[in-house]
C-alpha cells in the first residue's frame, strides 16, 4: 500500500518502522519542523525526522497545512492512505480527504476517554486502572472520528516513559493489523468523553498539600521527563520515583524520616529516585550524602 506517514515524537517511530517492515511504500514522511532543544538551543529534528533520514525517506516539515499549495502537494503524492501518530498539527479537511482511504490515527487512549494532546499523562494523573491505543478514522474534530481497532493494558505503577513505550509498540502492531484487515468503523459513544489538554509546566511542581496518592501519580506522570519537582534549600529537585507510605500525620512538606519520606496532605511518600538541577538521576541515598535533608526539614 502506498502511504503517507505523519508523526513527530519517539512514540511514532515504531509505527513508521512497522509500516516499512510490513512492505508498505512510504511516499513521504511529514513531521514537525526542528525546534530549539536543550541548553544550547540548537535546532533539533524530531525523532521521526531523524529516523526517516536514516531510512532515506523523503521528509516534509511544513509549519502549517492550511495553504492550497500544501493541500495540492499532499494530494499529488497519490497515497492510498495517511497513517498519523502524534503528528502535532490538526489536519484540514482537504488533507483528510486527499488519500483514497483517508487518514488513520494511532491514538494513545481508549476513546472517547482522553481526547487531545496528552492522553498518557492524563490517564496516569487521573488514576485510571487501564489505558490503551485506539486506531481511528480521522475527521475534522479533535479525536472524534470512528473507532476501528483497540488494544488495552493495565497502568499499575508504570511511569509515563514506560507506558509511552508500551503503547507505541501496541499502536504499531494494531495499525499493521488494521491495514491488513480493515475493521468496520464504530461511532464513538457520547458518554465518557474526557479531554487531555497539553501538560503545563506548572503541573510538574509538587503541591505537598495534595494527597500522597495523587503525588505518587504525579511523579509517575512526569517521569522521566520533565520530572515532577520541589524546592529544598532554594534548589529545585526532581522527584522521578517514589512509593506510598501509610499512616503518617505531619504538616505537608515535612521530611518525617531520614530516607526522605515526606508528609503530604494525607499520607506520605518516600522518594526513591531524584535528580538535582543539572545533574543525573540518582538513588535518594546517594543524593542525601551530599545534600542532607534530615527529619524535620520543610520542603517547598
Amino acid at each position: 500500500m502506498r502511504l503517507i506517514f505523519m508523526g513527530s515524537p519517539a512514540f511514532a517511530v515504531p509505527t513508521l518502522d512497522a509500516l516499512i517492515a510490513a512492505g508498505h511504500e512510504i511516499a513521504a514522511v511529514y513531521c514537525q519542523p526542528p525546534r530549539p532543544a536543550q541548553r544550547g538551543k540548537k535546532l533539533q529534528p524530531t525523532a521521526v525526522h531523524q529516523r526517516a533520514d536514516a531510512l532515506g525517506l523523503p521528509v516534509r516539515i511544513p509549519e502549517r497545512l492550511r495553504s492550497p499549495d500544501e493541500h495540492q502537494a499532499f494530494a499529488d503524492l497519490n497515497a492510498d492512505a495517511a497513517v498519523v501518530a502524534a503528528y502535532g498539527l490538526l489536519l484540514p479537511q482537504a488533507i483528510l480527504d486527499a488519500p483514497e482511504l483517508g487518514c488513520l490515527n494511532v491514538h494513545a487512549s481508549l476513546l472517547p476517554r482522553w481526547r487531545g494532546a496528552a492522553p498518557i499523562h492524563r490517564a496516569i494523573l487521573a488514576g485510571d486502572e487501564e489505558t490503551g491505543v485506539t486506531i481511528m478514522q480521522m475527521e475534522a474534530g479533535l479525536d472524534t472520528g470512528p473507532m476501528l481497532r483497540e488494544g488495552r493494558t493495565t497502568i499499575g505503577t508504570k511511569n509515563v516513559g514506560e507506558l509511552t513505550d508500551e503503547l507505541a509498540q501496541m499502536g504499531a502492531r494494531l495499525m499493521i493489523e488494521e491495514l491488513a484487515s480493515p475493521s468496520s468503523p464504530r461511532i464513538q459513544p457520547e458518554e465518557g468523553v474526557t479531554l487531555a489538554p497539553k501538560i503545563t509546566k506548572a503541573e510538574a511542581r509538587i503541591d505537598w498539600t495534595r494527597a500522597a496518592a495523587f503525588t505518587e501519580r504525579q511523579v509517575r506522570a512526569f517521569a522521566p521527563a520533565p520530572g515532577a519537582w520541589f524546592e529544598a534549600s532554594g534548589e529545585r529537585i526532581k522527584l522521578l520515583a517514589s512509593e506510598l507510605v501509610e499512616g503518617v500525620a505531619a504538616p505537608p512538606g515535612t521530611v518525617i524520616a531520614d530516607d526522605l519520606t515526606i508528609a503530604c496532605g494525607t499520607g506520605a511518600i518516600r522518594a526513591t529516585l531524584v535528580q538535582r538541577a543539572g545533574g543525573r538521576a540518582m538513588p535518594t541515598a546517594q543524593l542525601l550524602r551530599g545534600f542532607p535533608m534530615p527529619q524535620g526539614t520543610r520542603l517547598a
